[in-house]
């Protein structure tokens, strides 16, 4: 950590760009504003930005700025974090999330500090440096097709690697005495000491969280325990329960990774499936009551009864009702559509579908 410092003092007051890498919660987002305080550029903003929580439909708009109109819902001239952060610094956290499409105006930017914003033909100029962070190799991403080659080389001119915290062990005591003395001043809390076993224990334990997990734990231990004397009772049932959390795939430590983003866009899909399957129910009960309906009463959406021995398949019970339907309402698609509790937007799909337009 002492040569991290030291390369942070080097870098500081030029313009190089920077990739802090290492496990989610070690303090790449600490390094980064460590970075830019003792820059030339502390006096402007630094706009921390988490690439990996901005949906890719929208990343674009949210780094360079949109014009007015756009996209659907863009009412208003919107500038991106590259201008807000125009004389700064900005941290680009999860980089390796970063979508293909928006890696090549990222690199752009890097390269001429030029930039278009959605919407726009009219180039412009940002003086930003550029500080990005992930957790994830970025060189297997290289290989893998999911990060581009140029951008890898451009942004890895300098490479701060931060070690997990189980292999620094010898920096919990520090960090632990840090993360009390300001935790008890902002809540005005008087810290009772702590036992050299429940020292131990913290030093020993494994720390999947890194350096995230141990604050949570010093806090919650403080807030419970009101500032008494920390024994290794004390800190055994809380971290217990950590270890228990991370048997139950509970998200103690969960590092943003190409098997996550894989399994997020699975969950999107399944929602898309879900969604569908919804839709295809409720338009089979309603099928099924318009069905029931027009036997009892005889309505004009009555479906004509099959000849005898044979059923009606789904595809030409749909058939039936939407063309009686039309036939009713006069081609009035919206009312036919009312009539058959469906959305006309699902009225039109099946028209296309049962080849009826």
């Amino acid at each position: 950590m002492r040569k991290i410092v030291e390369v942070i003092k080097q870098v500081a007051p030029t313009e190089i760009t920077v990739l802090v890498t290492g496990e989610s919660g070690v303090g790449k987002e600490v390094v980064a504003k460590a970075i830019h305080e003792a820059s030339t550029r502390n006096k402007k903003p630094l706009i921390t930005v988490n690439c990996g929580a901005i949906p890719e439909g929208i990343i674009e708009s949210e780094l360079f700025g949109h014009e007015r109109g756009s996209f659907t819902g863009a009412s208003e001239q919107r500038k991106g974090y590259f201008e807000l952060a125009d004389g700064g610094t900005i941290f680009l956290d999860e980089i390796g999330e970063l979508p293909l499409a928006a890696q090549v105006k990222f690199l752009r930017v890097l390269e001429n500090g030029e930039f278009l914003r959605v919407g726009s033909s009219v180039p412009r100029k940002t003086n930003v440096r550029v500080i990005a962070a992930t957790n994830k190799d970025l060189e297997a991403e290289v290989h893998a097709g999911r990060f581009r080659t140029d951008l890898y080389f451009r942004l890895r001119s300098v490479n701060i690697a931060i070690p997990p915290l189980r292999n620094r062990s010898e920096d919990i005591p520090v960090l632990f005495r840090y993360f009390v003395d300001e935790f008890c001043e902002r809540n005005n809390i008087r810290f009772g000491g702590i036992a050299p076993e429940a020292m131990e224990m913290l030093s020993t334990y494994g720390w999947p969280g890194n350096v995230r997990e141990l604050r949570n734990v010093v806090e919650s231990v403080l807030v419970l325990g009101k500032g008494k004397f920390i024994t290794a009772d004390d800190l055994r049932s809380r971290l217990k329960d950590q270890v228990h959390a991370e048997e139950r795939n509970l998200p103690v430590h969960l590092p943003r990774s190409v098997e996550q983003a894989e399994r997020e866009l699975i969950l999107r899909a399944l929602l898309d499936i879900k969604g569908n399957l919804l839709e295809l129910k409720q338009q089979v009960t309603h099928l099924a009551e318009a069905v029931d309906g027009a036997q009892k009463s005889q309505d004009p959406l009555a479906v004509n009864r099959p000849a005898a021995g044979r059923s009606l398949s789904l595809q030409e019970m749909e058939q039936r009702l939407i063309v009686d339907a039309l036939e009713r309402y006069n081609g009035n698609r919206r009312t036919a559509a009312r009539a058959l509790h469906i959305s006309e937007r699902t009225l039109y799909r099946k028209i296309k579908e049962l080849g009826l337009g």
